[in-house]
């Protein structure tokens, strides 16, 4: 038995995210690139490449991660580019996406080796959240001026618009597209490929595949581009659990119940959000708050139900627990690390990395 904390990548479960992604592609047309930004666990990349079409990025060390690893296309992108980085990024992408006009004049030329691309902002999104709205008021993220990009078409093929964030609705989805053609729509046409970027939350139960691949591909077929897609969520979305074990228990005005993890160090969304985890089933006349073993006073999973009383020793399974985890897990407090393991498709379970104390002393200096 694996000794916890570990996160468990479950293939049987990633591989019915991957079967919705392949379908897309082939009724769509388009094309999809893992966002590593979510999920870069190299481990499964074998796994994941017979169903996607590559990797996109958000710095030097993703775009190196996504050709080292996964292979097939790499798109990079960055919020800004430095001097120091350019040409490594250069050297790796296939298409290299600038965020604003100013980073494309600077390194157009020694960019011009490879596809180059440009970042729009509709300032319309699908977020809930000012913190992680792409079309936030005062927002950097890409030009949104139709004059100004105009002016340097000559020195792009294609355009990055990632608007969306854990957009499940379909109907929202069909009208922030639509608003993009009324505002870009001169732009479109006059290029030969637009990312459409991550977001979309299509592989969800009870999505309407069929309709948001007909939107795709008539959207494509009416400027005459290739369209790629950037799933990260949607890719490994219901695909792994953080399994945890009960420390302690005591009460304080309500039952609580301390593991081995920590939402700060393992699953910082949950902090950044103010979210509670997920466990499965949530049901029983026994409640509880999970609490993480951190000094944060807010170290907190939520609080769920079970149908037994907790006691210390007890397995507790976080569910999906993939995506904008492990890219981010830290070493807070010199909280031990989760290992990473995957389920295979038999049911088998294997450990593919664990962390310790060198580990955590490498980190610092």
């Amino acid at each position: 038995m694996l000794h916890t904390p570990y996160y468990l990548i479950d293939k049987t479960k990633l591989l019915r995210n991957m079967e919705k992604i392949a379908y897309v592609r082939e009724h769509s047309g388009a094309k999809a690139l893992l966002a590593l930004k979510c999920f870069a666990t190299w481990s499964v990349f074998d796994f994941m490449a017979d169903y996607m079409d590559g990797t996109t990025s958000s710095s030097l060390y993703e775009v190196r991660l996504g050709r080292e690893k996964f292979g097939k296309e790499t798109h990079a992108y960055s919020v800004a580019y430095s001097d120091g980085e350019i040409a490594e990024v250069i050297d790796n992408a296939d298409k290299i996406i600038f965020n604003s006009i100013s980073q494309l004049n600077r390194f157009a030329d020694q960019a011009s080796g490879i596809v180059r691309g440009l970042r729009l902002n509709p300032m319309v999104s699908s977020s809930s959240f000012d913190l992680a709205d792409p079309a936030r008021p005062f927002s950097r993220l890409g030009e949104w001026d139709v004059a100004k990009v105009e002016a340097v078409m000559d020195k792009i093929s294609g355009f990055m618009i990632h608007n969306n964030c854990e957009n499940a609705d379909f109907g929202l989805f069909d009208q922030m597209l639509g608003d993009i053609e009324t505002k870009f729509g001169s732009l479109l046409s006059r290029v030969e490929w637009v990312s459409l970027g991550g977001g979309i939350h299509f592989t969800g139960e009870n999505y309407p595949l069929d309709k948001f691949c007909a939107r795709l591909k008539a959207f494509s077929e009416k400027f005459g581009v290739q369209v790629y897609l950037e799933p990260g969520e949607a890719s490994i979305t219901q695909s792994t659990t953080l399994e945890v074990s009960v420390l302690d228990t005591l009460f304080n005005g309500k039952n609580l119940a301390i593991v081995d993890s920590s939402i700060e160090a393992h699953m910082l969304d949950l902090l950044i959000y103010r979210e509670n985890a997920k466990v499965s089933p949530n049901t029983g006349e026994h409640e509880y708050m999970i609490c993480g073993k951190s000094c944060l006073a807010g170290d907190v999973f939520g609080e769920f139900r079970f149908e037994n009383k907790i006691e210390i020793g007890d397995r507790i399974s976080i569910q999906d627990a993939a995506g904008y985890t492990m890219v981010k897990k830290n070493w807070f407090n010199g909280v031990g690390m989760p290992s990473i393991a995957i389920r295979e498709l038999d049911g088998t379970e294997r450990l593919v990395r664990e962390f310790d104390f060198n580990d955590y002393v490498s980190s610092l200096s």
